[in-house]
């Protein structure tokens, strides 16, 4: 498989060039067209509006070619792997890589609390009514927690940084809320960095798909609300990004191989679309020729070590953790298909695979000060 994710220039790197910006620590490269702009624009307010889900793919698809987002649009980037949301959004958020925060998927082995857990939720995969645990809670608190950009700005600089999102202390009610506070914040004096997210259109695009009306309504209001803040604010640069893309999705039931599932140790982790085996003892063979048999189609399969020797969640130093989340085997699909077991809820459009769809995100670049 050949890499696609660009750990010299990615979600990552972004960060860490705005961290850079304001004079905060940073371990990775920056991109150096980005520290060229910001060097040059010198913006008192510097704002990250991710988009969840809106993947360049999703852009090209349902917008035209002089449409706000595509002519300000400088390039696609790469995300990080895999293309989730558990694992971009936290490292556009820190600056770091998959391997160092420790943070790869909606689910995942937690070794000391030995289950399968919801990771934002923090919850037991095995619990239909998906409730909190208060050993996850710790466990996130003590292994898979870091400074974000924001935190460091406000800690090492004498600048600001902000958070507007709708699970951090001051969240956001709705999206005009959202973009209300980030107004008020940008007609603050002082140098500041603010970050926002919104989980449209992911949430809406695993239900209907990526090629439904209705997600390019949303594209569409995302579109105009940006363009009509960069009207009201100076000074001000924004950078519109998205933490992966989509592809509509066929589901494959584990359910209906038992066979398989009888090599299997504990439940499949990760993601849907890469997915991490943990097989039990003495049957590694077996797992192997059951997955050439049923999935090599529309899988690649790779087993802890070359995932680790690959550098395919990044560099760094590694998460205490990161091994164990691993399991024994990453199946990546490269096809229109996504593992599904008891208790999942069946998504047609889905992400975390290795297509172009889903790993190439745009970065849109706006100067407010020209869009008047």
């Amino acid at each position: 498989m050949k890499i696609k994710n660009d750990y010299n220039e990615c979600l990552t790197n972004l960060a860490c060039s705005i961290a850079k910006y304001f004079g905060a620590s940073y371990k990775h490269s920056t991109i150096d067209y980005i520290d060229k702009l910001l060097d040059d624009k010198k913006p008192k307010n510097v704002v990250t509006i991710l988009f969840d889900g809106m993947g360049s793919a999703l852009l090209d698809e349902h917008l035209s070619k002089d449409a706000f987002f595509v002519r300000n649009r400088i390039k696609s980037i790469s995300t990080v792997f895999p293309a989730t949301t558990v694992a971009a959004t936290t490292s556009m958020r820190t600056g770091l890589n998959p391997c160092e925060t420790g943070m790869l998927g909606w689910t995942m082995y937690f070794d000391e609390c030995d289950d399968v857990i919801v990771t934002f939720a923090q919850s037991s995969k095995e619990d239909d009514e998906y409730k909190v645990l208060e050993s996850a809670k710790s466990y996130v608190s003590k292994y898979l927690t870091h400074k974000e950009v924001t935190d460091r700005i406000n800690e090492e600089t004498s600048y600001k940084g902000y958070k507007v999102t709708p699970f951090d202390d001051d969240r956001y009610n709705d999206l005009d809320d959202m973009f209300s506070k980030i107004d008020n914040l940008c007609n603050q004096d002082g140098k500041k960095y603010i970050y926002a997210y919104s989980d449209e259109p992911d949430h809406t695009l695993h239900d209907v798909g990526t090629d439904s009306v209705q997600i390019k309504d949303i594209i569409l209001n995302m579109q105009d609300r940006v363009n009509t803040l960069a009207e009201k604010l100076s000074d001000t640069l924004i950078f519109v990004v998205a933490d992966h893309g989509h592809l509509n999705s066929e589901n494959i039931f584990l359910d209906d191989y038992q066979d398989f599932l009888e090599c299997l140790e504990r439940l499949p982790s990760i993601e849907p679309r890469a997915t991490a085996f943990f097989v039990r003892d003495g049957m590694k063979k077996e797992f192997e020729t059951l997955f050439e048999k049923y999935f090599s189609d529309y899988f690649y399969l790779y087993t802890k070590q070359e995932v680790i020797d690959m550098k395919l969640f990044g560099d760094g130093e590694e998460n205490k953790k990161f091994r164990s989340e691993l399991g024994d085997y990453l199946a990546i699909s490269f096809a229109k298909k996504a593992f599904i077991y008891k208790g999942d809820y069946p998504l047609k459009s889905q992400h975390a695979g290795y297509s172009d769809e889903e790993v190439y995100v745009p970065l849109i670049v706006i100067d407010a000060d020209e869009v008047k």
